[in-house]
């Protein structure tokens, strides 16, 4: 149970990192971000409003998993609530690759920055389910007994 638990833990640093870092560069070096990450400036023009919106999304994503560390009682919402927006942002990362705008070898050079965060949440926030059920029928069974 311990080292499922610092697994996961590990996991939610590891995109809670990621996404911060990701975000203060967006936010405060937008033209160094969109020529320092490989295959950036194959998508198209450079566009500081955007980069720095998508920054702004990032900083959210860091801080959903940092608090849910820290707030069990939250933590289900807000790495849902992460984890939906990474796995959309890889399912268009692949989109792109089924429709022939980018071809099939940048599935494994994004796979650290785009699938792996996503497949990371999914199972930190099913873990957090299974941790939140499992607790819910300990409550149930002591209530029962009392």
């Amino acid at each position: 149970m311990q080292i499922s638990k610092s697994v996961i833990l590990g996991m939610v640093w590891f995109n809670t990192l990621l996404a911060g870092w990701l975000s203060i560069y967006m936010l405060y070096d937008p033209e160094g971000w969109y020529f320092f990450v490989p295959g950036v400036t194959d998508t198209g023009m450079y566009n500081q409003h955007f980069i720095r919106d998508i920054g702004i999304i990032q900083g959210f994503i860091a801080l959903a998993f940092a608090v849910g560390v820290w707030k069990p009682s939250r933590r289900i919402e807000l790495w849902a609530a992460a984890t939906l927006w990474l796995i959309a942002h890889a399912v268009f990362h692949l989109w792109e690759v089924a429709v022939g705008i980018c071809s099939s070898s940048v599935i494994l050079r994004d796979f650290p920055a785009v699938s792996l965060p996503a497949i990371f949440g999914i199972f930190a926030t099913l873990w957090a389910v299974r941790q939140s059920t499992a607790l819910s029928s300990q409550q149930r069974a002591t209530a029962i007994r009392a």
